[in-house]
C-alpha cells in the first residue's frame, strides 16, 4: 500500500489515494499513525472521488475516530493532488467534499506553480446543537448567547470557554500569560473529555499579542497536543473577533508555524499556511493493529 507523508505548519498526515477501496480505516489510522510502531502522524488522510465536488477528503485520528473538519489536512490535500497531476495546475479553484460540507479551495500561482492554497472552512455557528454542548448527559441544550465564555471549573482552575463549531468542536480559552506556561498537557484531556460535550471537543488555549497576532496552543481531540490545527485556528479568530481582540485578518502563531486566518464577522472563514510533501513510502498490508 503505497502513502505519501504531508504536512502543514508541522501537523503531519499520512495520504493514501484510496479509491473505491473498502478498509477497516479507523484500525488502519491506529497502526499508521503510531509514532513508535508505524509511521507516525496527527491522522490518516484519504483522498476519494466524490459526486459533489472534485475530490473527497476523509481523515482519522490516531485513536481511530474519524473526524468532521481539518483545515491543514485540507491543504495537504490540494498540495498533493496538484503535484501528482490529479488536477488542472492552472485552475483558480477546487471543490473538496468533506463530512463538514463542501469546501472552496482557491489557487494562486503562475506558470502550474502555486504559490499559495487559501481554503474556505465554512460558516462558524454557535448553537449548542451544533457544538455540541449539553449541561449534563441527557441535559437540557445551554442558550446560544452562552457559547461565549462559558465557565468551567477544572482541577481548581477555572476557564471561560468560547464555544465554536467550525463543523467540528472548538474550545477556546484566552489566557494572558505565554501560552508556553499554560499546563495544557494535563488540563487538555480533561477538558477534551469533559461530560458536557458528548463528541468531546478541540481545546484551544490563546494569548493575544496585537489586532493581527495571537499566539496558541492547541489540543486535538483524539490525538493530543499537535503542533498546528487549521480548524482551532479559524475558531480562536472567530472567538477573538467576537469579543472585538482582532481585526478582519489575523495572524496565528502556533507551535509548528503560522496560519493567516480572514473572518469579517460573517459568512466564511478562509484558512492559509503551508502545505508540504514529506516523503513517499509503502506500507505492508498486514502490518495493522489488532483490535
Amino acid at each position: 500500500m503505497k502513502f505519501t507523508k504531508v504536512q502543514g505548519s508541522g501537523n503531519d498526515f499520512v495520504l493514501l489515494e484510496a479509491g473505491e477501496s473498502k478498509r477497516d480505516w479507523s484500525r488502519l489510522a491506529i497502526s499508521m499513525c503510531d509514532r513508535h510502531f508505524g509511521i507516525g502522524a496527527d491522522g490518516l488522510l484519504l483522498v476519494l472521488p466524490s459526486n459533489k465536488a472534485d475530490f473527497k477528503m476523509r481523515i482519522f485520528d490516531p485513536d481511530g475516530s474519524e473526524a468532521e473538519a481539518c483545515g491543514n489536512g485540507l491543504r495537504c490535500l490540494v498540495k498533493y493532488v496538484l503535484e501528482k497531476g490529479l488536477f488542472n495546475k492552472n485552475a483558480s479553484q477546487m471543490n473538496v467534499e468533506t463530512m463538514a460540507g463542501t469546501r472552496k479551495v482557491k489557487l494562486e500561482g503562475t506558470g502550474g506553480k502555486i504559490a499559495s492554497i487559501e481554503v474556505s472552512m465554512g460558516e462558524p455557528r454557535f448553537a449548542a446543537g451544533d457544538i455540541p454542548l449539553v449541561i449534563e448527559p441527557g441535559g437540557e441544550l445551554v442558550d446560544i448567547k452562552k457559547m461565549l465564555g462559558y465557565p468551567l471549573t477544572i482541577d481548581n482552575t477555572n476557564l471561560l470557554l468560547n464555544l465554536v463549531s467550525m463543523g467540528n468542536p472548538h474550545a477556546v480559552y484566552f489566557w494572558q500569560r505565554p501560552v508556553s506556561e499554560f499546563p495544557l498537557s494535563r488540563l487538555g484531556p480533561k477538558v477534551e473529555n469533559l461530560p458536557v460535550f458528548p463528541n468531546r471537543v478541540n481545546f484551544e488555549v490563546a494569548q493575544v499579542v496585537s489586532r493581527q497576532k495571537i499566539e496558541a496552543r492547541v489540543w486535538e481531540r483524539g490525538a493530543g497536543e499537535t503542533l498546528a490545527c487549521g480548524s482551532g485556528a479559524c475558531a480562536i479568530a472567530v472567538a477573538a473577533h467576537l469579543h472585538g481582540y482582532i481585526d478582519n485578518k489575523v495572524d496565528i502563531k502556533l507551535p509548528g508555524g503560522v496560519l493567516g486566518v480572514e473572518w469579517d464577522g460573517a459568512g466564511e472563514v478562509f484558512l492559509s499556511g503551508p502545505a508540504e510533501i514529506v516523503f513517499i513510502g509503502e506500507w505492508p498490508n498486514e502490518n495493522v493493529k489488532k483490535g
